[in-house]
This record gives structure tokens, C-alpha cells and sequence, in this order.
């Protein structure tokens, strides 16, 4: 079973009403909390229904990005590491992911140096390896100290570079198998993903190329049906999710979740 798109355990965290202060590259208007949380407890209920065990997490008032998960560590079957978010404001989920990981893992480590900032939105993690994206959010020093750390438990990681303008590396891409990848046209042409097979995101929805596999499913956010059918087509089960008001925060559905088998 391949570890980068089978998973036994999810954590989730419920969006807090703060969440309209939430940091966004564009200003499109405010999230609707009760939105979100309907469109939130469909993307729990979903990842439940393909028999996985789901933490939910309460709301984080303090942390109006909190809802975002993923950004806060990487979670592999050997261990987790804590991310160290380039955002100042979102230093602080980190800490609080930290003992929640703690009570599943026997393994947890942390990327720590002052100069070193990493999100989970930047690292999109395959079968042969674990491919980081520079961005505003993710630096050198970070992409390095991730490097030394997963190293003990076997994983190479490579380092790519995300779009101008794009906020995140996965905010372009995804992983549906374990050698095929969706992506926008704009990161694929930058050849990060040779020896993959690649479904290009049609023009007009690169919003869509933020799914997760989760075991059998491929959820994607709804609205977007060329790319729905692409994916349909290439023959995996796709299912799709309302993502309206976290796409107003730069959200998408890998945001959503830490995703992971603990051995």
C-alpha cells in the first residue's frame, strides 16, 4: 500500500470565528464561517467514510489561519516533523500541533533554526521522494534542516521552486498515484516533475490542482468539471468538496488535514 496516498489517520481543526482575519494573497472578499464549517464537516465526513480515524482539533481563536493544519508539520510513517511557518502569525500553531502529534508518534523532531522557515503547503511528498518548493513561506535554510532530519528515516528530498505568485507548492499540484501527479501547466513546464506521469489542470481552473488521494478517493474542490472529468478519466474515484470560502484564505483541500500511517 503506498504510504504517500493510503492513510490510516487525519487531524483536522475546526475553523475559528477569527478565521475572517485570516492572511490572503488577494483580497476576494470574507469567508462565511457558517460556509466553511458546513463545507469542514463534509471534508471530515468524507475522509471518515474511506475508514480512516479522524482527530478533530477545537478552534484556535488566537490563530486565525489554524483551520489550515497541513502548513504545521509533515507527517511520515517514520515520524513527524514540526514545520516552522514563514508567516510570523502562524508560529504559534506549530507549538500547538506539537503534543497532539506527540501522543501518536514515538518519533517527533522540529525544525528549529532562526533562519530557517517551512510550511507543509510548500511539500508535496511522493513514493521515491519528498519534493519541497521554495517560496515566500519556505526558504533554503528550511528545505536544508528538513533534509537532515528525514534523512535517519531514509527520505530524499528534493528541492523545486513554486511558481511567482503562487503562495504554496501544492497550491499548483498534487499526488493521485504513486507516479502520477496533477499539475497547472505553469509548474509542470518548469520539468519538476520528469519521470511522472502528469495530468494537466485545464486552462481557467488552476484552482482545482489542490486535491489529496485519501485511499480510494480524490477529493477536489467543486466547481470545476474539466478538471473533475481529466481526473475521472485517468480512472480514479473523484469526489468533490465545497472549498468557496477557504479558497478566499488560499486554502485548498490539502490544507485541510494531516494525513498519515504511524508505524
Amino acid at each position: 500500500m503506498s504510504f504517500s496516498t493510503h492513510f490510516t489517520h487525519a487531524i483536522t481543526r475546526a475553523p475559528a470565528a477569527s478565521i475572517t482575519r485570516g492572511l490572503r494573497a488577494v483580497d476576494t472578499g470574507s469567508p462565511d464561517l457558517g460556509v466553511m464549517q458546513a463545507h469542514h464537516a463534509a471534508y471530515i465526513a468524507t475522509l471518515r467514510e474511506t475508514g480512516a480515524t479522524v482527530v478533530e482539533l477545537p478552534a484556535l481563536d488566537a490563530y486565525p489561519d489554524s483551520v489550515f493544519v497541513e502548513d504545521t508539520a509533515l507527517c511520515l510513517p517514520q515520524g513527524a516533523v514540526i514545520m516552522r511557518p514563514g508567516a510570523p502569525s502562524r508560529l504559534g500553531e506549530a507549538a500547538e500541533m506539537d503534543p497532539h502529534l506527540k501522543a501518536i508518534y514515538s518519533d517527533v523532531v522540529a525544525i528549529t533554526g532562526d533562519g530557517s522557515f517551512i510550511e507543509g503547503g510548500d511539500i508535496l511528498v511522493t513514493e521515491r521522494e519528498i519534493l519541497v518548493g521554495r517560496s515566500a513561506r519556505t526558504n533554503a535554510a528550511g528545505i536544508a534542516e528538513l533534509t537532515r532530519l528525514v534523512a535517519p528515516w531514509g527520505h530524499t528530498v528534493r528541492e523545486v521552486h513554486t511558481p511567482p505568485g503562487v503562495l504554496h507548492f501544492k497550491t499548483d499540484c498534487s499526488l493521485l498515484d504513486a507516479d502520477t501527479i496533477l499539475s497547472t501547466k505553469r509548474l509542470s513546464a518548469s520539468g519538476c516533475f520528469t519521470g511522472y506521469r502528469i495530468i494537466d489542470v485545464p486552462d481557467g481552473e488552476e484552482a482545482a490542482a489542490n486535491t489529496i488521494r485519501f485511499n480510494d478517493l480524490v477529493l477536489m474542490p467543486a466547481g470545476f468539471p474539466r478538471t473533475r472529468d481529466a481526473i475521472a478519466a485517468a480512472g480514479f474515484t473523484v469526489r468533490e468538496i465545497g472549498n468557496s470560502e477557504c479558497a478566499k484564505l488560499d486554502g485548498g483541500m490539502s490544507c485541510l488535514s494531516l494525513r498519515f500511517t504511524p508505524r
